[in-house]
């Protein structure tokens, strides 16, 4: 899918991917590609507060499509919304290289103990 994270920390991950090689029939970017984006920002967000020896898991997504993305690339942002011991709920803003917003999407995950010898 060709998804780079350019920027992590504990407040924010910033991810990219390109719509070529990313696109339903009709020539506009997936949908679930844009769900793959933002679960994949969110999830390192998680795992990132989880901390060492935990895991983080998704347990919902949701992504409403604004526009659609043809050419280029789109950014996806995730900010915490919840950052507790046990969940982690990010939204996840992705937006096309005009800074048009194309996405918004809400991942939570739930944050649990890594399984022994993993």
């Amino acid at each position: 899918m060709g998804i780079e994270i350019v920027e992590w920390g504990p407040d924010r991950v910033i991810g990219t991917m390109p719509v070529a090689g990313n696109r339903q029939p009709y020539g506009l970017l997936h949908g679930g590609a844009n769900a793959a984006l933002a679960e994949t920002v969110g999830s390192i967000a998680a795992a990132l507060h989880a901390g060492a020896n935990r895991v983080a898991v998704g347990l919902e997504l949701s992504c409403t499509h604004h526009r659609a993305a043809t050419e280029g690339v789109v950014t996806g942002v995730a900010t915490p919304l919840h950052q507790g011991r046990t969940t982690a709920t990010y939204d996840i803003a992705i937006t096309d290289e005009q800074g048009r917003r194309t996405c918004s999407a809400r991942l939570t995950c739930a944050l649990r103990d890594q399984p022994p010898g993993q």
